[in-house]
């Protein structure tokens, strides 16, 4: 059994032929997915997929790139208030992105501070998105972290390695995407083999980002398979091993949800 523990199944790319993306998931042996929120006023759509499966549950937050338009909406307290719903798992996407800076960093900052202390008031995980910002990301998990702790997954890990060895510090888990397979990804390998695997996911974050060898294609959860036998090699471990121990630690870390499998 695989889990799929970062995808956008409420995209239009996967969304318009749920039903079937589903179904090839199940066929090569993915048991379960975690459809995440990007945006509050998407948030409707995100849950209703997940009520509609047994095997799919998602999560509440707003991504990095809508930290300004979302604006006011995004509060602790109505993180919080979606979160009660017993098919969210987790609180994010959230953190800091400093690549494309579709929002002021400031507001990326406030916006990832309240998403931590949400997820420090419900124990639900949060979900990390980071990228060109690493400093800042390590900063802000450390500070918030003084004030009481959380846990969380840095996902689709793509950073420098103190963002690996600072999260680990504070109990997160590092998620792998299909990046780990382009060609050009020898540094995130090597992060990678560094990586305990206790401490490893696998996802797909579809849509995008499809491994070797669908690149090209549109992503979609089924192939996470080739994401996870790229990480297998990499510890040296079977595939059916590698899934054994990353869906545990992914029903470890998302700890709300009834491990039926």
């Amino acid at each position: 059994m695989l889990v799929d523990s970062h995808c956008h199944l409420n995209f239009e790319q996967l969304s318009s032929e749920l039903d079937d993306v589903v179904a090839r998931a199940r066929a090569v042996g993915v048991g379960h997915m975690l459809t995440i929120g990007t945006k509050l006023r998407e948030f409707d759509a995100v849950r209703a997929i997940a009520e509609q499966y047994d095997d799919i549950h998602c999560s509440v937050g707003v991504h990095p790139h809508e930290a300004e338009s979302e604006g006011d909406e995004v509060t602790a307290a109505k993180l919080i208030e979606l979160a009660a719903h017993p098919k969210v798992v987790g609180i994010g996407e959230t953190g800091l992105d400093y690549f494309y800076e579709h929002a002021p960093r400031e507001l990326q900052q406030k916006s990832f501070r309240l998403h931590i202390e949400a997820a420090r008031e419900t124990g639900l995980p949060l979900i990390v998105h980071t990228r060109d910002a690493d400093d800042d990301t390590v900063k802000i998990l450390h500070e918030e972290y003084g004030k009481g702790p959380f846990t969380g997954v840095i996902h689709c890990f793509s950073s420098g390695w103190e963002v690996a060895e600072k999260s680990m510090e504070i109990g997160f888990y590092i998620s792998i995407s299909g990046i780990v397979t382009f060609k050009a990804s020898e540094e995130l390998r090597d992060h990678v083999s560094r990586i305990p695997v206790e401490k490893l996911l696998v996802e797909t974050d579809s849509p995008y980002l499809a491994p070797v060898p669908k690149r090209g294609k549109t992503n979609e959860p089924s192939f996470v398979a080739h994401t996870a036998a790229q990480v297998a090699k990499l510890k040296g471990l079977e595939p059916d091993q590698l899934a054994t121990i990353t869906t545990d630690n992914f029903f470890n870390l998302f700890n709300k949800i009834e491990r039926k499998l």
